[in-house]
């Protein structure tokens, strides 16, 4: 049972051929959704261009999955927005990185049995790999109690 943020990913990651860790590419995902990356100094989406940060693959991973979110998910102008709007969009994209970059239904088909198992199948840094972590096996405590 999955959430309707895992679903909808879920179905993405499906829609654009990608069911496999091995499969993950950041340039080709954001190929296949149209999506133009640069970098710069700051890291923000405008239109159908993603700038972030250059950085280590990781680090550019991880952004790329924040700023895809507010690409697919998000409209309007931060700059105008209330500092609440603004606060909720911001937490909605860290929300929804973790959830890119790690997919859960790609988590459910192999042994994960710490935040090292998930940095070698995500290549993400180890705090992200840690929180992944620990909101899967919430999500499979929560599972196992429903059944």
């Amino acid at each position: 049972m999955y959430s309707h943020l895992e679903d909808y990913i879920y179905d993405l990651y499906l829609k654009i051929g990608i069911t496999k860790p091995s499969e993950i590419d950041m340039f080709l995902i954001a190929k296949l959704l149209g999506v133009v990356i640069s970098y710069k100094k700051r890291s923000f989406r405008t239109d159908n261009e993603i700038v972030i940060n250059k950085g280590t693959i990781r680090s550019e991973w991880m952004m790329f999955g924040h700023e895809i979110c507010h690409y697919l998910r998000h409209v309007g102008i931060q700059l105008a927005m209330n500092r609440l709007f603004v606060d909720l969009q911001e937490y909605q994209a860290d929300y929804f990185s973790y959830h890119f970059c790690v997919p859960t239904f790609m988590l459910d088909k192999l042994e994960i049995n710490c935040a090292e198992d998930i940095i070698k199948h995500f290549d993400v840094d180890y705090e992200f790999a840690l929180r992944r972590l620990e909101m899967y096996e919430n999500k499979q405590y929560t599972r196992s109690a429903l059944l």
